[in-house]
């Protein structure tokens, strides 16, 4: 081998080395008979490095998974011989090898255990085991292949294959798989279970890790194995032995899990665990407070976790069947172990907790099943409500400023208890309600002396019961009595109680997030609004110390003010001078630290707008306001501007830039305010938002940063086409003008929506301007797409392929909106045509071909008929309908994808459309000339008239999908 190039093998090599490595590799995988040095390596251990015999390993496996079959018998069997030569040599090393070479050993002696076994190597496993014996190094070696082989026939996490194949693979592997259990079932699983007590028998006191790799093993093979090949007395009792074991313990209990978890008779399943249980409960294991072992018991909470659903899948099934008799038996065992998992659930470790939520769940939904419960069930769902509550409380240790993976778990576990909250609400209410309102008011009579995380929870609860007591639209506080006066006195006490001044994030963030959930209150009292406003506009809410709050706040606000709507009259005035300060546009300095980062910023001048637009006053004043509210921007806006086209530094022009940006995205933001039924022109605004065009669209024409300012602005005039309708018009010309400027693909992409909202949107009114503006757009167009770009890149092929679907969205537009005479007037009408066909045809992009073939059905619909432009009957028969065969005649033309079908759809359209407007001629074509052209057989062409003549377009789309499938090979 190429000692040099295996130097590259090692992690600590250098870059050159590595990839040399990398192409040995590829060059050995190519090569006829590299794996057999590599074989000869590994059997006479030729190598010591690690990372060697890695590779070795690594070239065999690959020989192996493709190219097996290439193999003659000779080269097979020495396949075989080298493994087991490798085995044998592994019990004489005086060093056992690495794991990550025995764990791709393991992988390899598994590929070829499903390539061989039910063919040329049906003793497998016993010649395995005649090797290894109960040697320990064999033993372990025995066992990683057991779970390699195991990974192979079973575990659904691996993928072997890939998409494109996937489906056909995946059959092909689930019967080849299921035809290797079955025979391991026949042949040889009786003998490897017997290997397995073997060897637990045998270590279990003097080789902890063998033990626990075995059972492991067992845990692996049971799901698919008999049952009462494992679930018998000496193997239960074993494992019951290994319970009390440290060391073998959690690994004994995941074992028993599987066990339990295994599919059977549910009167056999529930006798199974009522048997396991009592041998556990008399070996004190059920004793959780005598236990401080956090691991073992959450291995413990999860078996107890698949015992209690096990039961309740067994309840379940009986129930089903009618059985009432067997069903109250299990319903019996199930309360049995509630007092156990309310344990479990109450367990100060969240892990522990975690594990047994399934099994309270599944509980509860039993309860919800029954029409009554008895004392104790209701006590039941008590404890459950009071373990919850107390689970949801935050720990000391949780870190609010600087949030990690232990954070992000917790927040995981909360979603989890939220789901047993939500359960519990359906079993019972009145419960739930009455014992959040107790949590709550006795948290907020003492909040000033009691905990943060305890005031969290309180307040919590009152906003997770909106979701788990679910109404319509929010309407908390009508309809059932109780309910609203509890919601409505929890609201009151909220506001009034001075809790938002509690000096802790996590307290503030769920008072701001609970009364914007229960904004309704405020319809029903209105008179505690002021004090909720002040506490989002001090210290508390966008004023507080924390980043993290006034950010949250910010968006909260926005909320809360649209919420109350009309309600806000009294305060407008008031909060709009409050807010002046956090309107203010951070200036492009380094180290300016503004209180409201410019995405918080957004929502204050939304905010802003909504009080404005939604306010009672006179257009007059509204149109003063606003005014106020967007001067100062314009005024920056310009002094900026100037700045950057004196600007040298670039860090200093990219700084400038995004202020401008800034300033556009505010002014934009403000205009979102507006409604069908409070326009821009009713409000008296529009004076305001044109003189923020003249003032934005210089930019357009700043030949620094244009990427940045061009977005700003184009984002701007998308919401003015919408908010100032024919106002807008007088501007777009020099506009587009500037935008099409030395423009790149990402521009023009970007810049087409804009023609196309504008050409949808008004129509016939720009007729003239399309008319201008359609050769210059298509120019700027075709110079990028046929720009040349590097053959592998990938980035610059993506471009243009989007670019390509911009365009034809745009022919699409144009045609949509009746103005085909846009392209009819055009010179090289067409050149422009044939863009669409190569569209249709040419690309292998299945979205683009769909929207081409909306063209041109659109366009044989105004054109097509006898009438149509001179010329265009020819075009059609010419260029159109071999098109709609030749693009699903293309291999890229893949049936079996969704977007491929919808673009077929409208290939069909596109024909139908055809027949419409042409008629006989039409189907005269098609018989006599084009299909025979295809060397389609007689019988096939009139089948396919036929069905394109069929009424329903529906019948023809389906046909043309079959006939397409057995035209291509």
């Amino acid at each position: 081998m190429d000692e040099q190039a295996l130097l590259g093998l090692n992690p600590n090599a250098d870059a050159d080395f590595r990839q040399r490595a990398l192409a040995y590799f590829e060059q050995l995988k190519i090569s006829q008979d590299a794996w057999q040095v590599c074989a000869e390596a590994l059997a006479q251990s030729i190598y010591s490095d690690d990372h060697i015999k890695f590779f070795c390993f690594q070239v065999l496996e690959h020989q192996i998974k493709f190219k097996y079959s290439e193999l003659t018998e000779v080269q097979q069997q020495l396949i075989r011989e080298t493994l087991i030569t490798w085995l044998q040599a592994q019990m004489l090393n005086p060093q056992p090898e690495k794991t990550f070479i025995r764990n791709k050993a393991a992988q390899v002696f598994a590929l070829l255990f499903v390539t061989e076994y039910l063919t040329k190597w049906p003793k497998f496993f016993f010649d395995i085991l005649s090797v290894v014996d109960l040697n320990p190094r064999g033993v372990d070696m025995y066992l990683r292949i057991l779970m390699a082989v195991d990974a192979e026939l079973v575990d659904r996490d691996v993928v072997h294959t890939s998409e494109a194949s996937y489906c056909f693979a995946l059959t092909f592997e689930a019967r080849r798989n299921t035809l290797l259990k079955d025979t391991m079932r026949e042949q040889c699983i009786p003998s490897l279970v017997e290997s397995w007590y073997q060897i637990l028998q045998n270590y279990q006191y003097n080789n902890s890790e063998l033990t626990c790799q075995c059972l492991e093993v067992v845990g692996a093979y049971v799901s698919w194995i008999d049952l009462s090949l494992i679930a018998n007395e000496r193997f239960i009792n074993m494992l019951l032995g290994h319970m009390s074991v440290e060391v073998l313990r959690e690994e004994a209990c995941d074992c028993l899990f599987e066990i339990v978890n295994k599919g059977m008779d549910p009167i056999d399943k529930t006798k199974l665990v009522e048997s396991l249980c009592q041998v556990l409960q008399s070996a004190g294991l059920f004793s959780i407070d005598q236990e401080d072992d956090v691991d073992f018991l959450a291995r413990f909470s999860k078996l107890v976790n698949g015992m209690g659903q096990a039961l309740i899948a067994s309840w379940t099934k009986l129930i089903k069947n009618g059985d009432m008799k067997s069903a109250q038996d299990t319903l019996q065992a199930i309360e049995a172990k509630v007092a156990l998992m309310l344990q479990l659930l109450i367990h100060e470790d969240d892990d522990i907790s975690s594990n047994i939520i399934g099994f309270c769940y599944d509980y509860l939904h039993i309860l919800k099943q029954l029409s009554a419960l008895s004392d104790q069930q209701k006590a039941n769902v008590e404890a459950i409500m009071l373990a919850v509550m107390k689970k949801l409380t935050y720990d000391e240790e949780y870190n609010f400023e600087n949030e990690g993976e232990d954070e992000a778990m917790f927040v995981e576990y909360r979603k989890q208890l939220k789901l047993l909250l939500d359960r519990l609400a359906q079993v019972s209410p009145e419960l739930l309600l009455a014992s959040v309102r107790r949590v709550f008011n006795t948290t907020l009579q003492n909040w000033q002396t009691t905990r943060f995380m305890e005031v969290e929870v309180a307040i919590r609860l009152l906003y997770m019961l909106a979701e788990a007591l679910p109404v319509s639209h929010g309407a908390h506080f009508s309809g059932d009595v109780t309910k609203a006066t509890a919601l409505q006195d929890m609201m009151r006490t909220l506001v009034t109680s001075g809790v938002s001044a509690y000096q802790h994030t996590s307290v503030t963030l769920e008072f701001f997030e609970t009364v914007v959930r229960y904004e309704k209150f405020f319809a029903v009292e209105p008179q505690h609004i002021p004090t909720v406003l002040m506490a989002f506009l001090d210290h508390r809410g966008l004023r507080h110390t924390s980043p993290k709050v006034r950010s949250r706040t910010a968006y909260l606000f926005s909320r809360f003010v649209k919420s109350l709507n009309k309600q806000m009259n009294p305060f407008i005035e008031d909060v709009l001078n409050r807010i002046q300060d956090l309107l203010e546009l951070s200036p492009p300095e380094n180290g300016y630290q503004a209180l409201l980062s410019s995405d918080d910023q957004l929502f204050i001048y939304e905010t802003a707008g909504v009080l404005i637009v939604n306010s009672e006053y006179s257009a007059e004043r509204k149109q003063v306001l606003m005014r106020n509210l967007l001067t100062p921007l314009m005024e920056k806006f310009k002094v900026l501007l100037e700045k950057l086209m004196m600007a040298q530094d670039e860090d200093r022009q990219m700084a400038l830039a995004d202020c401008l940006n800034h300033a556009v995205g505010f002014a934009s933001r403000t205009s979102k305010a507006f409604s069908n039924k409070q326009t821009v022109k009713q409000c008296g605004c529009s004076e305001v938002y044109l003189d923020c065009l003249q003032t934005f669209l210089p930019a357009l024409s700043c030949p620094l940063q244009k990427e940045v300012l061009r977005s700003g602005v184009r984002t701007f005039l998308h919401r003015m086409i919408i908010c100032l309708e024919e106002e807008v018009l007088p501007f777009i010309p020099s506009a587009s003008e500037h935008m099409l400027k030395d423009c790149e693909a990402k521009d023009l992409q970007e810049f087409i929506p804009l023609i196309n909202q504008i050409t949808a949107k008004f129509k016939t009114q720009v007729s003239p301007f399309l008319q201008q503006m359609f050769m210059p757009l298509l120019r700027a167009i075709f110079e990028v797409l046929l720009l040349p770009a590097e053959e592998n890149d990938q980035s610059a092929a993506l471009e243009k392929q989007m670019l390509r679907r911009s365009y034809f969205a745009f022919l699409q537009t144009v045609t949509g909106s009746g103005m085909s005479e846009v392209i009819a007037n055009q010179g090289n009408v067409e050149r422009v045509l044939f863009t669409v066909i190569q569209g249709a045809v040419d690309y292998p992009d299945p979205i683009a071909q769909k929207t081409c073939f909306i063209i041109l059905s659109k366009l044989v619909e105004l054109w097509g008929g006898k009438d149509g432009p001179v010329g265009f009957a020819d075009f059609v028969y010419k260029h159109i309908v071999p098109a709609c065969f030749l693009a699903p005649l293309k291999q890229t033309f893949d049936l079996a994808d969704a977007q491929t079908v919808l673009a077929l759809s409208e290939c069909a359209v596109t024909l139908k459309t055809i027949h419409l407007k042409r008629g006989p001629e039409c189907i005269q074509y098609l018989q006599q000339e084009y299909l025979p052209s295809l060397q389609v057989a007689p019988e096939i062409i009139q089948e396919f008239c036929q069905a394109l003549q069929q009424p329903d377009a529906k019948v023809f789309k389906n046909y043309l999908k079959v006939f397409f499938q057995r035209a291509k090979p």
